[in-house]
């Protein structure tokens, strides 16, 4: 688990690649389509495909009826790890916030006694 977060968050620190995610959120599309929304060469976007893919945030599929049309598209399970892991820091601090607002009030009334 600590491995897979690792990889997507390595993958999605370069804003190209969080570029691409924004764009195949909406859609499945091809690496040319992909490269010429971002403004990129072939090339350039080819590399930050492949990072996505070795982290397991998309997956290429071939068309039917061509097989050398390739189409991204996102995939759910690191998103979910992802998911998971802001969930239990966003409930670390929640619970960090309590306790201070619970000393805060036990502070308080010890004053006005």
């Amino acid at each position: 688990m600590a491995a897979d977060l690792d990889r997507t968050l390595a993958a999605l620190a370069d804003p190209t690649r969080r570029g691409v995610v924004e764009l195949l959120r909406h859609q499945p599309r091809r690496a040319s389509e992909i490269a010429d929304a971002l403004a990129m060469t072939r090339p350039a976007m080819s590399r930050h495909l492949r990072v996505l893919r070795k982290a397991g945030l998309v997956r290429e599929d071939t068309q039917d009826d061509d097989a050398r049309v390739r189409v991204y598209r996102l995939e759910r399970e690191p998103f979910a790890g992802l998911r998971g892991w802001l969930d239990e820091v966003e409930a670390f601090w929640s619970d960090q916030l309590q306790a201070f607002k619970a000393h805060a009030e036990r502070r308080a009334r010890g004053r006005k006694a």
